[in-house]
């Protein structure tokens, strides 16, 4: 017994009535009617240049900071750049999920501690130099 490649699928255009009232078009496997899941995946060739040099960075993907929140944990302010790590994981973890919003909330807060930290770390780092210089008078 060999099975059929066709099968009946609900498609827009020239159907037929089945008695419920929706209609359903018998195609084969290989000619199934879809759009494109994006225009990136229109084609498998290069694009033209001008629509590289003129295309914004991705838009839909919100960007988490990983690299400033790592930065910023070589700053002495330890509980606050640890904070912003983990808010800038969340943040990618989201948008690989599809949750834009959230990761957009997330990432914000991740680039807010990372800034706070280095601020703070930078001020700590040049008081202490400037006490420790100033403690030990020249012989």
């Amino acid at each position: 017994l060999r099975g059929s490649k066709s099968f009946t699928a609900a498609l827009p255009g020239e159907t037929e009535r089945n008695g419920h009232g929706l209609g359903y078009k018998s195609v084969s496997v290989g000619h199934l009617e879809a759009p494109p899941l994006s225009p990136s995946r229109l084609s498998l060739g290069r694009a033209s240049s001008t629509a590289t040099s003129t295309a914004a960075p991705e838009q839909g993907r919100p960007r988490d900071y990983l690299v400033l929140a790592i930065f910023s944990c070589f700053c002495p302010v330890w509980p606050i750049n640890i904070v912003g790590l983990v808010f800038s994981i969340m943040s990618r973890n989201s948008g690989q999920q599809g949750d834009t919003d959230g990761a957009r909330r997330l990432g914000r807060m991740a680039r807010l501690l990372s800034i706070v930290s280095i601020v703070l770390g930078t001020i700590i780092i040049v008081l202490y130099i400037s006490l420790s210089v100033r403690g030990n008078p020249p012989c």
